[in-house]
């Protein structure tokens, strides 16, 4: 019998939806590798669409990795170069790769973060379907009782949405909107941003320094002598 491998790799699989708010997916993923964890990532096909809206960049199959490091490096502010990012444990998966590793329930991972979710992709993954890579990544994470965040981004949610997101709370999904807060001592887009990242990373039992957590201290992220 062949030993088992002492640290086998067990990615977050990180799925990106057609909502608009790909600066919180960019600020996710710099956290997980931050703190030291693998990442497989799946890039919506109407994502791709947002991305290219939000930041320029037209993220290619075929040249993930550049676009990626693009992406990564960008601020909120739409700044380039802001971030320095290393993406040697990172590996991508295209949405239409029905037959890729994570579709599998086998396939070793911890867990899913939908960042940002759109409507159409809670409704797909809260009725089980597969009609992507992201759904049914989703949909494997759910039957195999890992943890899956989704952190949906859209206002006003109609009543068919609610249901939806519902349903998701009922199967073990943590639903979580996409709603900065201020008490954080926000000054910057980026720190909004951060906000909702580390919100996501905090579901997910992940360290992080993205945001200035509440201490009981009213007043205690305002700036000193104001």
């Amino acid at each position: 019998m062949e030993p088992v491998e002492e640290q086998q790799r067990r990615p977050w699989v990180v799925g990106v939806s057609g909502a608009s708010g790909t600066p919180y997916a960019a600020a996710v993923l710099r956290g997980l590798l931050a703190a030291g964890e693998s990442v497989d990532l799946v890039v919506s096909r109407a994502s791709r669409l947002t991305l290219l809206d939000e930041t320029g960049i037209a993220f290619r199959d075929a040249h993930w990795r550049e676009d990626l490091a693009a992406w990564l490096a960008r601020g909120a502010d739409g700044k380039p170069g802001t971030f320095d990012v290393n993406l040697d444990d990172v590996r991508y998966w295209a949405a239409g790769d029905l037959a890729a590793g994570p579709s599998s329930g086998s396939y070793p991972v911890k867990g899913m973060l939908i960042v940002p979710a759109s409507t159409a992709s809670v409704a797909g993954v809260a009725l089980g379907l597969s009609k992507d890579l992201l759904q049914r990544v989703a949909s494997v994470t759910l039957k195999e009782r890992r943890p899956l965040v989704v952190a949906v981004r859209e206002t006003p949610l109609n009543g068919q949405t609610l249901k939806h997101l519902v349903a998701l709370d009922e199967a073990g999904a943590v639903v979580l909107p996409a709603s900065p807060a201020f008490y954080a001592g926000a000054t910057h887009i980026q720190d909004l941003v951060d906000f909702v990242a580390g919100r996501v990373l905090d579901a997910a039992g992940v360290p992080h320094r993205l945001y200035r957590r509440w201490e009981g201290e009213l007043g205690g992220a305002s700036p000193r002598g104001e």
